[in-house]
């Protein structure tokens, strides 16, 4: 489909085929075309955590504000926002460190300025750090669903979920915060999808800035 097309066309599913599965070779070509994303010093500060057992389903739909489509859906995506991927010797930061190495844009020797560069940015304060994660894995995440959108797969972003009850009944270490949680799928056969809900118009979203 053409760009606008996918734009367009992209809607948050609530009913899902629960015959129709993602294939898992499917699923990990969305994945690798939403890994061109955009990222701070091409640091991709974001995991994924794919859920298709229904017993693991199940108890996330139970943390999840018993959403029927965390069941139903095929595939539950867990994106985890890594606030530590900035740091010297996270694996984020030692690969694209041995890529700018590689490249001729850094040298051994500037490893140290390159880490200085990275923790004034993102690793000042929690809340930068927070920011860097978050931002950025949200990046992963929109590319996510216009990927699956042009293959003619349903989503449903949510963040409507127990966020630390979720992060202790998986095991999901504390350097990672959950930004939001996807259900992956085909929509429901008979189900008509709704109309595009409204938008700003650009002239509303434009801020004029106060005169300094």
């Amino acid at each position: 489909m053409d760009f606008k097309d996918v734009m367009t066309a992209r809607r948050a599913i609530n009913f899902f085929d629960t015959k129709a599965d993602v294939p898992k070779d499917t699923l990990d070509a969305l994945l690798e075309t939403a890994a061109r994303s955009p990222s701070s010093f091409n640091l991709q500060p974001w995991r994924v955590a794919v859920l298709r057992d229904p017993a693991q389903k199940a108890k996330l739909r139970a943390l999840a504000w018993d959403q029927p489509k965390v069941t139903e859906a095929p595939v539950i995506l867990l994106f985890l926002a890594d606030r530590e991927a900035w740091k010297m010797y996270s694996p984020s930061f030692e690969r694209q460190f041995s890529y700018l190495m590689q490249s001729g844009a850094y040298t051994p020797e500037q490893r140290g300025e390159f880490a200085g560069a990275t923790e004034s940015l993102y690793g000042a304060t929690p809340d930068k750090s927070l920011a860097f994660a978050v931002k950025n894995t949200a990046f992963f995440a929109m590319s996510f669903m216009y990927a699956a959108a042009d293959a003619g797969y349903a989503t449903h972003p949510m963040d409507g979920f127990d966020h630390d009850a979720v992060k202790a009944a998986f095991g999901v270490p504390d350097q990672f915060w959950i930004p939001l949680i996807m259900a992956v799928g085909r929509l429901r056969p008979g189900v008509a999808v709704a109309p595009p809900k409204w938008r700003f118009a650009a002239q509303d979203i434009l801020f004029t800035l106060p005169e300094t």
